[in-house]
């Protein structure tokens, strides 16, 4: 199978002046090569395409491929994570992980609780503050937890995202409004343990990989897991694995990921987290359908290193979770020449 590889390389974004906060959720070169490696060494031919200019030019110059394994984060808007995945989609080209609604509407995390929160997932009450200086009245009450509507990798939160005082709240949404230019998300903070839940499959075929607890070294930031945590995390966090077999509370967190990966329709694979409130009980918190896959840094891979699933064998079970949706039957491509489904014109994964 001949499988074009999308993404964003980090480097290349510096390279043309970005800073380390606008590139923070781009990949690494190590990890371009350990998928391209990883799909190597299980008998696909590969190629290099990065973002989604240079799929577009690719794409305009008649090149195609049997599967994209997409790990393309984007550079601006909300729809970014779904750039990528909708151009495919319009040359009938099958690719990795979700589809432009799911990627769409997960990146703004208040659309994603509001769709949770009707399926009857449990999550923190919330607000959507589009200005820090007309909230109005809340309906519940402070601590409050504060972070941009649609970001990623911990960006914008810090210690001073943990609101005390009422009097408070405004002025730090308007910071944050001015310093990303998008709505801030106002969460009741959640005291208590925090795991994140890996995903894999899709629909009915999905199943909780495993969950990690996330543990704050001394050293740490301390009570939430901050942007500088996280790029940080070798020196800074420990990720404990935790079993869901003799953890009562590990198992409600595994349910309700489960439950949320099905309700917003993720696919393949890709990770959730849980945070617990004061009662101990688990809430949703986020999704992440477009996981992070380096090896030793991303947490997918961590949960997979700590179950026992190696890496080739992470990346062998998203191609073929992909592959079933693939339709059997001969489609029409591009301005309605016919070209062999993927399915047919390659052997099974």
């Amino acid at each position: 199978m001949k499988v074009g590889l999308t993404y964003d390389l980090r480097a290349e974004y510096l390279a043309l002046g970005y800073d380390d906060q606008e590139t923070a959720e781009f990949d690494r070169a190590d990890t371009i090569e350990a998928i391209e490696g990883s799909l190597q060494a299980l008998g696909h031919a590969t190629e290099r395409i990065g973002n989604v200019m240079n799929l577009t030019r690719k794409l305009v110059s008649g090149n195609r491929w049997d599967m994209v394994f997409n790990i393309a984060e984007g550079l601006r808007g909300f729809g970014r994570e779904a750039q990528v995945p909708a151009l495919l989609e319009a040359y009938d080209i099958p690719y990795t992980f979700s589809d432009p609604l799911v990627m769409s509407l997960s990146l703004h995390k208040g659309h994603t609780k509001r769709v949770i929160r009707d399926a009857g997932v449990p999550t923190p009450d919330f607000l959507v503050v589009e200005d820090g200086l007309r909230i109005g009245a809340l309906s519940f009450a402070p601590p409050y937890f504060v972070k941009p509507v649609a970001e990623g990798t911990g960006k914008g939160i810090t210690p001073a995202s943990i609101i005390r005082r009422p009097e408070d709240l405004g002025p730090r949404c308007l910071e944050l409004i001015d310093a990303y230019h998008q709505p801030v998300l106002v969460e009741a903070f959640l005291p208590g343990r925090e795991f994140t839940v890996g995903l894999l499959g899709t629909g009915s075929a999905a199943a909780a990989l495993g969950t990690i607890e996330v543990h704050l070294r001394a050293a740490a930031e301390p009570l939430i897991y901050t942007y500088l945590n996280k790029e940080n995390c070798e020196e800074l966090v420990e990720y404990r694995r935790v079993d869901a077999a003799v953890d009562a509370t590990v198992r409600d967190a595994e349910a309700i990921a489960l439950q949320a990966w099905r309700v917003l329709g993720c696919r393949d694979a890709g990770r959730i987290d849980i945070r617990c409130d004061v009662q101990g009980r688990p809430q949703f918190m986020e999704v992440n359908p477009l996981a992070g896959m380096h090896p030793a840094h991303s947490d997918l891979p961590i949960i997979c290193s700590q179950i026992g699933m190696p890496y080739q064998a992470l990346i062998e079970r998203i191609m073929i979770s992909a592959r079933r949706r693939i339709p059997s039957r001969p489609s029409k491509g591009v301005f309605g020449q016919i070209i062999a489904s993927p399915r047919s014109a390659a052997g099974a994964v």
